[in-house]
């Protein structure tokens, strides 16, 4: 079996652009990826047309290993973010290959299951305004769902500092959202890279009592030795990794302790295997890996499998139930939440079936998203 070629399908929203991967083989046999790029969706397209002909056309989808190998290093400079998401959509359509061709669902393939569902957690979910009282009503929406965990980044437009007045309406929020859910449902707060170290240690003693399940980048993601004076001064669990884009690259991360959870994005990190490879080093350090997702139903699904396989595998994030849910519509079989957690995949492959005509309805948009500016989280919602 060989591929012939490759195919790129942007699906976009006000707020993020989708691109899809199909990868077409000369026995018929079509698999798809995912990756969700932040402002650089049409170099990842360039990137993806020229590794086509250097790399990918004529390649046998089974041999991974050697395709990764190839992309990642056959062109000698290094592979940053826009190599490393061509390689993991590229990848990720493989295994879909692959499982299609032995009647396997991917997970079955990389060791089999350890646990028979997957934990979800909501994002998106806060599409109102940053009023304790909006956040408590959107927060009993998610639980009325049946979601067992949420995240949310409540510090605004922060960056660096928080000044006094948002640093109460951070905590006011925190502790409606709180409120809301009760005290068994996960709280995860995202920082997204926004502070100092110290800054992200006030505010960590401060939300302490509202029992986050991690604090998420607290710091820039350049400097590990700043995320590990923040680890070592609270006693929250703290999580990253989205913006890491090797696995290669999170050994400084483990060889410090500077993180209880690593969040590799299946889309950015080199695709299923490499973020496999990742997890089994990360269980050498007693770490938990949590993938960023911020995909569609494609990149959901590739997901999912390692949450099937990984035995140090702690949750997987979930936007389309409340941000753009007419993207799941463009997949057959797209995974579902039901009672907080996604079912055990059965079907081959990734266990979807991509409707182009359906991503087509999507155009790509110019989805200029800045987690710096002031209203982000209404992620196009509003003007």
């Amino acid at each position: 079996m060989r591929i012939t070629e490759i195919g790129t399908h942007v699906l976009g929203t006000p707020w993020r652009n989708l691109t899809f991967v199909t990868v077409r083989t000369d026995e018929g046999l079509t698999g798809v990826g995912e990756a969700r790029m932040l402002g650089h969706t049409d170099a990842l397209v360039g990137y993806l047309a020229e590794a086509e002909r250097r790399h990918i056309a004529g390649s046998d989808p089974f041999d991974v290993e050697d395709l990764v190998h190839r992309m990642k290093y056959g062109d000698f400079g290094r592979a940053g973010e826009i190599v490393m998401s061509g390689i993991a959509c590229v990848e990720m359509a493989c295994w879909d290959i692959i499982g299609k061709a032995l009647g396997q669902p991917v997970w079955r393939l990389l060791g089999g299951k350890v646990r028979d569902r997957v934990k979800a957690y909501a994002n998106g979910w806060y599409t109102v305004d940053r009023t304790p009282d909006d956040f408590h009503a959107a927060a009993k929406r998610v639980v009325e769902r049946g979601y067992q965990a949420l995240k949310l980044d409540p510090f605004g437009a922060g960056r660096m500092e928080l000044d006094h007045a948002g640093t109460v309406l951070a905590v006011d929020l925190v502790e409606a959202v709180r409120d809301a859910v009760g005290p068994d449902v996960e709280l995860l707060v995202e920082m997204h890279g926004r502070f100092s170290p110290a800054t992200a240690i006030r505010l960590a003693g401060l939300l302490a009592p509202f029992d986050p399940a991690w604090l998420e980048e607290p710091v820039p993601p350049e400097n590990l030795k700043a995320l590990a004076k923040v680890s070592a001064h609270t006693g929250l669990p703290i999580a990253t990794g989205e913006r890491i884009h090797d696995r290669i690259e999170f050994r400084e991360l483990l060889e410090l302790q500077a993180a209880d959870i690593l969040q590799p994005d299946v889309g950015h990190s080199g695709g299923i295997a490499e973020v496999r490879k990742l997890a089994a080093t990360a269980e050498t350090y007693y770490v938990q890996v949590a993938p960023h997702n911020v995909g569609g139903p494609v990149l959901t699904a590739a997901s999912l499998q390692l949450g099937v396989c990984t035995p140090n595998f702690k949750i997987l994030e979930h936007f389309n139930d409340f941000a753009d849910a007419a993207v799941k519509d463009v997949a057959k079989g797209a995974p579902q939440v039901v009672d907080g957690h996604f079912a055990l995949p059965e079907a081959p492959g990734l266990g979807v079936e991509l409707d182009l005509d359906a991503v087509a309805a999507f155009p790509q948009q110019n989805a200029d998203f800045d987690l710096y500016a002031d209203g982000w989280h209404f992620r196009g919602t509003r003007s």
